[in-house]
């Protein structure tokens, strides 16, 4: 019998996300490896705003801006 190659393990992190209009929308996971570089969480503010670009353009519901992001205890 053949082994299996291991498979890459990815790590993420998870981020609770407040909008300007109030609503709240916890535990927002990306790859740690998406944080990990000298932006921090503002590469992660930036992967979600295009996350909620195109959630919008698909469903037509466009999101408000966000205001703050914060790491989740998740």
């Amino acid at each position: 019998m053949a082994r299996r190659k291991p498979t890459a393990r990815v790590e993420f992190v998870y981020f609770d996300i407040v909008y300007e209009d109030g609503t709240l929308s916890s535990n927002r996971k990306i790859a740690l490896s998406e944080v990990s570089g000298l932006d921090g969480d503002l590469a992660a503010q930036t992967y979600f705003e295009g996350q909620d670009a195109e959630i919008a353009e698909r469903s037509g519901r466009p999101r408000g801006p966000i205001k703050t992001i914060i790491r989740s205890k998740a």
